[in-house]
């Protein structure tokens, strides 16, 4: 089937919910417990609105349907939904000196090894370097750090995302050069 990407809008923003928490439980499911995935889908894992406000969060569509997300950010912020960022609007990177950020990817699980997170990456690193920013940075979960290693970013530190209730899950910082 065809997919189409697109820019998402605020309108997406309840699909996209159901998209997050259906990707991250199953594929998620063999790199982390039940308990870390739950405590990622209540402090980490949510829609960025920001992204979408910003016009840098993308969305894969097949039939109509929302197959995969993912977006870039010229904002600080690493990684996090809403529910981890304050009231206001995080602050603007300066393409000059700072990375910009590689954030929110998401596959639905019967969409997945399809290519799908490699072309919203393509896009994402394509908008990213019109916008005049030279270097990419991301935090990957482990199931994603496969991909961004085949799409040629490098680990730069291993961390720990902990948690308001003491869980914590492991990924890494990545960083590629555009």
């Amino acid at each position: 089937m065809a997919i189409e990407l697109r820019l998402a809008t605020l309108a997406d923003a309840p699909v996209l919910q159901l998209l997050i928490e259906k990707s991250v439980r199953v594929l998620s499911a063999s790199y982390y417990s039940d308990s870390q995935i739950a405590s990622a889908l209540r402090y980490i894992f949510g829609v960025d609105t920001q992204l979408i406000k910003d016009g840098t969060y993308f969305v894969a569509v097949s039939d109509d349907t929302i197959v995969g997300a993912g977006g870039w950010s010229k904002r600080t912020t690493l990684f996090g939904g809403d529910q981890l960022k304050a009231e206001t609007p995080d602050p603007l990177l300066d393409p000059e000196r700072d990375p910009a950020r590689v954030r929110a990817f998401y596959v639905h699980p019967e969409w997945s090894r399809q290519g799908i997170s490699r072309r919203i990456l393509s896009a994402c690193e394509a908008a990213a370097s019109a916008d005049g920013f030279k270097r990419v940075e991301l935090v990957a979960t482990l199931p994603g750090e496969p991909l961004y290693l085949t799409m040629g970013y490098e680990r730069m530190e291993p961390l720990e995302m902990n948690m308001p209730d003491g869980a914590s899950i492991s990924g890494f910082r990545m960083g590629k050069n555009l």
